[in-house]
């Protein structure tokens, strides 16, 4: 096997023959192929794409290339839900545990930053003490005990997609539907679950702007899940404007608090209540919407789903009591003129949380947990000149300055009236 070789080939439009993908690659995890070769097949599939077969066989090596979770002896429904990347998307911190208080197993396996968007493992690491890195036997062992819990993806599970994931990230190969569909569908089935959703971001905000390429997204999807024996439901969702009132770090986290509350952004509150529902009709504890969301309002209002966030931050080591992230530097940006809020480049309102702290733009920066925004003000919106728009915060003068001239240049304010749909068809 010629890694050279096997990259011009798909540069020339060819499939790649199995046992040349599972050298290739493993020989990037073994360290015989550097990043710089890894990077050339990473885009040569970005430019060129993969077939069915060729993402079939990418899946089953990152899967076999670690442990695999193993839930055949219990008897609740064992599921996940995973989002495919916004800003203000702390959707995860809520669905697990508001998803085991219903009597459901949820192994969330979960990433970092990636691009613009922030990482659900980044946001629980603001919480002191909270362990994300964690052998296999001792998350099972959470999961079996708790209902849920949410572990980054390690040496274990998946290396081989963690390795490429990081080298993704630095190299402008994101946005790639085969190598998002095998990082995203590698890791949950090596999780051991019999059933997904998954929240397929559509917008200007996500990797897939569009809904042409949210559907094709979510068919490769669907068709894995299907030749690996998962159940998968797919939502599409909107990503033109931030999800929820706060988008960052520790703020994030608080704000998943606040909705296990019954205090959360109604935003929000929608889009988790969508993916549970989805969640509860596939494992049979439902039969409708209806019937779903007054379950799980219950549980918010008796205080049943804040508890089990309790029990699976402290059973994973996190003490919440000990998270003192005060930022401090803040400004306000502020309506510029009168009108109604056109739109928001939620990319860029992305890349000005990752100049403040909130995302990497290198394998090793290291992340700022005080740093984010609050916002004021959405889409369609009426503002008045000199209104807040946004809060933005940080430990770094220099950083929030530069956040900032970003954030500011991201708000379209107009005459017209303007509608937005939270979901698509």
């Amino acid at each position: 096997m010629n890694p050279n070789d096997i990259i011009a080939a798909k540069n020339s439009g060819r499939s790649i023959p199995t046992a040349d993908l599972h050298a290739f690659i493993n020989g990037y995890v073994q360290g015989r192929i550097d990043d710089a070769t890894m990077t050339g097949l990473l885009r040569a599939i970005y430019d060129h794409g993969m077939n069915s077969d060729e993402i079939y066989t990418l899946v089953d090596i990152m899967i076999r290339s670690g442990k695999q979770l193993d839930f055949s002896q219990v008897d609740e429904y064992v599921c996940d839900k995973h989002s495919t990347g916004g800003v203000g998307d702390n959707v995860s911190l809520i669905l697990a545990p508001l998803l085991a208080a219903a009597g459901l197993k949820i192994p969330m396996i979960s990433g970092r930053s990636l691009g613009h968007t922030g990482g659900t493992i980044d946001k629980l690491e603001t919480i002191p003490g909270f362990r994300t890195d964690v052998a296999v036997d001792e998350f099972q062992h959470w999961v079996n005990n708790v209902g849920c819990g949410i572990m980054a993806q390690s040496d274990e599970i998946c290396p081989a997609d963690g390795k490429i994931y990081a080298l993704r990230d630095i190299t402008g190969t994101i946005a790639s539907i085969p190598l998002i569909c095998g990082s995203i569908m590698s890791k949950k089935i090596a999780s051991g679950i019999q059933g997904l959703v998954l929240d397929i971001k559509i917008g200007n905000g996500s990797f897939m702007p569009t809904l042409k390429e949210g559907h094709k997204l979510g068919l490769m999807i669907q068709n894995i899940g299907e030749h690996f024996g998962v159940k998968t439901d797919l939502v599409y969702s909107n990503m033109n404007q931030p999800l929820g009132r706060f988008a960052g770090m520790w703020c994030e986290v608080q704000e998943s608090m606040d909705c296990l509350k019954n205090n959360g952004p109604k935003d929000t509150m929608e889009v988790c209540m969508k993916l549970a529902s989805a969640i509860m009709i596939q494992s049979g504890k439902a039969n409708d919407e209806n019937e779903s969301n007054a379950l799980l309002i219950n549980l918010i209002e008796n205080g049943t789903a804040y508890e089990k966030f309790e029990e699976m931050v402290s059973t994973q080591g996190g003490d919440l009591n000990a998270a003192q992230h005060r930022p401090q530097f803040g400004t306000t940006i502020k309506a510029e003129k009168d009108g109604i809020i056109q739109m928001m480049d939620t990319t860029q309102i992305g890349w000005g949380l990752v100049d403040m702290g909130c995302g990497r733009k290198q394998k090793n920066d290291i992340l700022d947990p005080t740093a984010g925004l609050e916002c004021h003000r959405k889409v369609g919106d009426e503002v008045l000149i000199g209104e807040k728009l946004f809060t933005c915060f940080c430990n770094n003068e220099k950083k929030l300055k530069s956040g900032v001239e970003k954030i500011s240049n991201a708000v379209s304010i107009g005459p017209e009236p303007v509608e937005i749909s939270l979901f698509y068809n």
